[in-house]
């Protein structure tokens, strides 16, 4: 699939025989003309090979879709982001193209000062270079968290906002901070959502008892987006509403959905896409280093995790992360009865608005040539990444 190449020669690809899922959110054949890393053309409608000089790629009638972008992963096929090596950082990254994400924000559990910057470190020393799918920054989930909702946070490290110790990690990751989860009732909360929004950061809420009136208040400082929802949170009841309910009134707040038969019910999954329709929902794994490795027992989060059925629990019954890869995530999503187009939207799309990565996430001419070709059974048959298939 690729071809020999001049010095400064740039070569179109032409993929035909594809059913495409469109950035108007139709999905219908198509060929696409690739050119330095990027959607030159876009032909719809057309099954059979355009007339035209190019590198043909034979898509076999199979599903095209835009590539998914994961804002909340922490390892896969046993390695652990946390560790501080640059080899975890590229497992992940080889992990995620392999099931159809072509970009990632490399994530943090609370941890101690040290390693949370010795993890911020091995990312630097990766951005530019990644094995497979692209980083697009950082997500620190925590150490700034409730330990009433501590999940599988460990609660040793759980700690009220600091704002210095904030400044320290911003200088450390130059620029690569894209998100951070926090429970914004504690002490110093809404302060940090200030800090944090002066900076362009994804301020997402987690891990949080807060109650109805404390969580508008974190939406209406600049609060926009909730990890994991439902979990790690007090839950909806008929008079204490909590901070889901205040999340699904506030139009500008996004949700995270952990779709992978256990985290959520299909049926919370359908009244999420009700409520907050796909430009409002994104779908992430929240996977642990069992990802790709399957039943077993790990150490994550300085915690004992066993996965038993691909399910990831602590010894007391928590759940911890999960196992689910992206385009498993898609399936279930679709399965539930969501509709393809907005489930890969959920998936693409809208991640990659959150997060300001314009020329991303969208099948469009003139945006990335990051792409996904799945079967039926939606498996990864390739990914492309700017233009370059990095797995088949």
């Amino acid at each position: 699939m690729t071809s020999k190449r001049g010095i400064g020669e740039v070569t179109t690809t032409i993929i035909h025989n594809v059913k495409a899922v469109l950035a108007d959110h139709s999905i219908q054949p198509a060929a696409l003309f690739i050119r330095d890393g990027r959607i030159e053309k876009i032909a719809s409608g057309r099954t059979s090979l355009p007339v035209g000089d190019g590198e043909p790629i034979d898509g076999k009638g199979r599903l095209l879709i835009p590539g998914m972008i994961d804002v909340h992963i922490h390892g896969a096929n046993g390695f652990d982001m946390m560790d501080g090596s640059e080899a975890s950082i590229q497992a992940v990254s080889r992990a995620c193209a392999a099931t159809g994400c072509t970009s990632f924000l490399a994530t943090s559990v609370s941890s101690s000062i040290e390693d949370l910057i010795a993890m911020i470190r091995s990312v630097r020393r990766v951005v530019g270079r990644e094995a497979g799918a692209r980083i697009a920054g950082l997500h620190l989930e925590g150490p700034y968290l409730n330990p009433k909702r501590k999940g599988m946070q460990n609660e040793m490290y759980l700690r009220h906002p600091d704002l210095e110790e904030m400044k320290d990690l911003f200088e450390e990751a130059d620029g690569l901070i894209k998100m951070v989860t926090i429970a914004p009732e504690l002490p110093g909360g809404l302060e940090l959502i200030s800090f944090l929004k002066e900076r362009g950061v994804v301020i997402a809420v987690a891990h949080s008892d807060a109650t109805y009136e404390e969580a508008k208040r974190a939406f209406g400082a600049g609060a926009s987006h909730v990890t994991h929802c439902f979990n790690g949170m007090r839950p909806i009841h008929h008079r204490d509403p909590g901070l889901v309910v205040a999340a699904f009134e506030e139009e500008h707040v996004s949700l995270q959905a952990i779709v992978d038969g256990v985290h959520l019910h299909p049926a919370i999954v359908r009244m999420m896409h009700r409520l907050k329709g796909a430009d409002g929902m994104v779908l992430v794994t929240d996977a642990l280093q069992a990802m790709g490795l399957g039943d077993g027992d790990y150490l994550f989060g300085g915690h004992r995790v066993t996965v038993s059925e691909g399910v990831a629990r602590l010894t007391d019954g928590t759940l911890a992360s999960s196992t689910v890869t992206m385009n498993e995530a898609l399936r279930l999503t679709a399965d539930s009865g969501i509709p393809l187009a907005d489930a890969a939207r959920m998936a693409s799309a809208t991640p990659a608005r959150i997060l300001g990565l314009d020329a991303k996430g969208r099948i469009s001419e003139g945006c990335d040539a990051d792409l996904v070709l799945l079967n039926d059974r939606f498996e990864v048959q390739w990914t492309m990444i700017q233009g370059r298939i990095v797995t088949s």
